[in-house]
């Protein structure tokens, strides 16, 4: 079941990020994220009352008046990769950002992963930002036009850790 997260999931879901990744850089950012107030939603899967996996999106802001949100990050514990979790939280969370009006999202992330959710680094190329040129650095366009022009997109403080 994949459904956003509460408050009571943030124990939790860092435990999910610590598992998922090398470090607890993840984990760290989500919570500064969440402190600074720049987290705009979470989703957690949950699988027998346990949660097994988790997005976040925040604001980026824009040299438009149009919303632009960052994925970052997805982690699905260890045990249940590959098999297909990570793409429903993927795909959950940018259905969520279309309802919130997002005309845009960027990902930094795996290159072979995020192209099947239309993600390209051809699109994130109009975006001026800190991860500009890295073909880490991903857009998927929720709205036509979002990713045409040049772009300028400043992402929360919490980012600058990574």
């Amino acid at each position: 079941m994949i459904r956003h997260a509460r408050p009571a999931d943030h124990a939790a879901i860092r435990a999910v990020n610590l598992a998922a990744f090398s470090g607890p850089a993840e984990a760290d950012l989500v919570e500064r994220l969440r402190a600074d107030g720049d987290a705009v939603f979470e989703m957690a899967a949950e699988e027998d009352g346990e949660i097994v996996g988790h997005i976040l999106f925040s604001r980026l802001w824009a040299d438009s008046v149009n919303l632009y949100l960052a994925l970052a990050p997805m982690a699905v514990v260890p045990d249940r990769q590959h098999k297909g979790l990570g793409s429903a939280l993927v795909q959950a969370g940018l259905e969520f950002c279309k309802e919130c009006g997002a005309h845009g999202v960027a990902v930094l992330g795996h290159p072979d992963y995020y192209p099947r959710f239309g993600f390209s680094a051809q699109a994130a190329g109009v975006i001026a930002s800190p991860y500009a040129g890295s073909p880490a650095f991903m857009a998927l366009a929720l709205e036509d036009g979002a990713f045409e022009a040049p772009l300028t997109l400043a992402y929360p403080d919490a980012f600058n850790g990574l």
